[in-house]
């Protein structure tokens, strides 16, 4: 899953003479929390937040009167506030390796850009979440599974002739090493939904058969976002 297929395009960026007002606005009007920072070529410098922004900004409990406040606050330049130097992801690494990079370094987003440092979009956590929703199929299965196998080859074939002996049609397969421990793998898989009798029937032969950890039923339906 490439970044280039599920980072916002249409990035929003600021100069480094952008004042700090002017920044706050831009973050407020298009409800998001994190500019890139660009040179007069489109290449990243820095990156600044409506954190960066909220630390930069007076107390509540300043006596600036509205003119002193206003004035301060168009004085502050986002070359004052901003991080230098941000961590990016390039615009064909895959999804995965974003995500190392924002739990590693414990930020929610990151700019997207080329081979030449230009910005192209952004990435975030919104992103990744929706990558995990796609991916899983949650929307077009209400069934998943969740089996202890070997790790040896033909394991995880036998599960899936069982699968389609039974006539389910199956929606996603997923695969983790880190929890299962030695010599083992946790492969998870959601089929189409499927007639109560039949998948209580499925149910009890693949928990005779094989390691099943769980058996879910977990439908939801898109919302507007």
């Amino acid at each position: 899953m490439l970044i280039r297929e599920w980072m916002t395009q249409d990035v929003i960026t600021v100069k480094v003479d952008t004042s700090m007002m002017k920044a706050s606005k831009m973050l407020k009007e298009n409800n998001i929390r994190r500019l890139p920072v660009v040179d007069d070529q489109g290449k990243i410098i820095g990156i600044v937040t409506d954190r960066d922004i909220k630390e930069a900004s007076p107390s509540k409990a300043t006596t600036l009167d509205v003119h002193e406040l206003y004035y301060l606050l168009s004085e502050i330049k986002i070359k004052d506030i901003m991080t230098k130097n941000p961590f990016c992801v390039n615009v064909n690494g895959t999804v995965e390796k974003a995500a190392v990079v924002m739990r590693e370094k414990k930020v929610e987003g990151l700019p997207v850009v080329d081979d030449d440092d230009k910005v192209v979009g952004i990435i975030t956590e919104t992103d990744i979440f929706n990558v995990m929703i796609d991916i899983t199929g949650i929307y077009h299965g209400a069934l998943q599974m969740g089996f202890k196998l070997p790790n040896t080859p033909g394991s995880l074939k036998a599960v899936l002739d069982d699968l389609r002996a039974y006539k389910a049609r199956i929606i996603s397969i997923l695969t983790s090493y880190d929890q299962s421990g030695p010599n083992t793998r946790h492969v998870y898989i959601r089929i189409n939904d499927m007639d109560k009798s039949e998948e209580n029937q499925l149910q009890k032969v693949m928990g005779e058969k094989y390691d099943l950890m769980f058996w879910v039923r977990d439908t939801v339906r898109p919302t507007a976002l």
